[in-house]
């Protein structure tokens, strides 16, 4: 029944203390079942390399063969360092939805973020993040791409496999039917002359003057020949729909930011540290299907210092631990490998750093 199938399990779990013996017990009760199973860093590394960043390209190198070969990814939903999930997963689950692939993931508290986020301050019947602004998607547990790309699940890993294996019963079923299995999101990337399109990943969408903030960088990118398009604009082809349903926003949130995506040259993304010491999911995930599609990419941030000294943690002697246990990497690149190994990340504000991205992007 699932011979053909190739799971890609994605998670943070490669930072703990024990982790690869997690994967493993995933990837044994996966295999149990008939299913093939991938895991990031399967193949051999080259992990003796003198440049960290060299170490760093084999691991996204391996990712990507992983990648292609897989039918499926469940991933790790647990939030991480911070509110967000791990940046390096969804990452990864934006890549496979770029294949259209099947997403899974799992979380032990499916709550809103209103609920479980400890952060969120009520006041005046409103909710507050803790910067003071009105939190973005609080009525869903996480971001619209992730909620609406992926299958989730509250439970573990286990859970995620048995609701997998009732989908693929029920597909081939449907096949029988004659229904047949209908692709999730592989659209051709439309073709277009003249100026690049830059689809500006970024924080702002979830500002209430994100729209002014927008046509401020608009303007910046026709300074340096680009037109541009943001998340507030909505894509040729896509309709907004007007509900209160959270689920139906999430998922028409993501068809129009994946449009943007596919419909673009080249990304750039706004890799600040987002509700912890993650970016935004909503711009890890369009980074990693940019990325799937072939994209041009680049990001930029603050403070662009490699990560070991961005996030507090032990010290080289404990392993690089943060608060959590969690390894924190070291490999000279200024967040998670998937957004140092795929693109150029520039520091500085967003006009310095247009200016550099048109100058490499013209070169």
């Amino acid at each position: 029944m699932f011979e053909n199938e190739k799971i890609y399990i994605a998670g943070p779990e490669c930072f703990y203390t024990g982790g690869p013996a997690v994967l493993n017990a995933m990837r044994r009760r996966a295999e149990s079942l008939g299913f093939g199973v991938t895991l990031p860093n399967d193949h051999p590394l080259d992990m003796e390399n003198p440049s960290l960043q060299k170490r760093a390209d084999s691991i996204f190198e391996d990712l990507k063969v992983d990648m292609n070969e897989s039918t499926a990814i469940i991933a790790d939903l647990e939030a991480y360092r911070g509110s967000e999930a791990d940046s390096g997963t969804i990452y990864e689950i934006g890549m496979a939805y770029a294949r259209g692939i099947r997403c899974y993931g799992y979380t032990r508290d499916k709550r809103p973020l209103a609920w479980k986020d400890q952060k969120y301050v009520m006041r005046d019947k409103k909710v507050y993040d803790e910067h003071g602004r009105l939190a973005p998607y609080k009525d869903l547990p996480f971001s619209p791409c992730v909620v609406g790309s992926t299958k989730i699940v509250e439970g573990d890993f286990d859970d995620c496999l048995k609701m997998l294996m009732t989908d693929i019963e029920e597909e081939h079923k449907s096949a029988g039917r004659g229904a047949g299995k209908t692709s999730q999101s592989t659209s051709a990337t439309a073709k277009k002359g003249g100026r690049p399109m830059v689809y500006l990943a970024g924080m702002e969408r979830y500002d209430e003057d994100a729209e002014e903030k927008y046509e401020i960088m608009k303007r910046i990118c026709d300074k340096y020949g680009m037109d541009a398009c943001t998340p507030c604009d909505w894509a040729d082809g896509v309709s907004r729909i007007h509900t209160d349903n959270p689920y139906t926003a999430a998922a028409n949130l993501l068809e129009n930011y994946a449009a943007h995506v596919r419909n673009c040259d080249l990304i750039v993304a706004d890799l600040n540290d987002y509700r912890g010491y993650e970016c935004s999911n909503d711009v890890g995930f369009e980074c990693g299907m940019a990325f799937q599609l072939g994209k041009q990419l680049y990001g930029y941030m603050d403070d662009a210092r490699p990560v070991k000294y961005r996030i507090p943690h032990l010290g080289e002697d404990r392993e690089y631990r943060d608060m959590s246990g969690c390894n924190v990497e070291d490999f000279d690149y200024p967040l998670n490998l998937m957004f140092g190994c795929s693109m150029k990340i520039f520091e500085g504000a967003f006009e310095a750093v247009m200016e550099r991205i048109a100058e490499d992007y013209f070169k």
